[in-house]
């Protein structure tokens, strides 16, 4: 497992909208990693005391950024490459609100392809085994 203080500054999310906890498990084309801050009333994405499902899609995208970070740490690449979230597809999301919701998030990355311009991954919110959220996203890398 690895804590947040072993890879938050390898990625631009700063403070409280640092929504992963934790890095339980990663390879070269996964990532899962747990969040528990979706129940505290400070969470930057709230609204009127509450937060909506849509921010799930936020999980599933710091997930592959923590994800690239990781792979581009193992390659010795140095910093990974700033990007920029351009898409999201397929999005479903299972229920309106997490707030209430006890427990850890469990947020599954899978990169799908990844080059020098940007990457594609899937992923998958789950709490307590059933499902919360699924989708894609792309991310567009810049200059560097």
């Amino acid at each position: 497992m690895l804590p947040k203080s072993d890879w938050a500054h390898l990625i631009p999310h700063a403070g409280g909208m640092c929504l992963l906890d934790a890095v339980v498990d990663w390879d070269d084309t996964h990532i899962y990693a747990v969040s528990e801050g979706h129940r505290d009333a400070a969470h930057p994405l709230r609204r009127d005391g509450r937060l909506h499902a849509v921010h799930l899609a936020e999980y599933g995208a710091q997930a592959a950024a923590v994800h690239g970070a990781l792979r581009a740490r193992a390659a010795g690449a140095g910093a990974p490459r700033p990007g920029v979230l351009v898409a999201l597809r397929d999005v479903r999301f299972e229920r309106d609100y997490i707030d209430d919701l006890s427990g850890a998030l469990d947020v599954h990355a899978e990169c799908l392809y990844a080059d020098d311009s940007g990457t594609q991954y899937a992923f998958r919110i789950e709490h307590d085994g059933t499902l919360l959220a699924q989708g894609r996203c792309a991310v567009i890398h810049g200059d560097g």
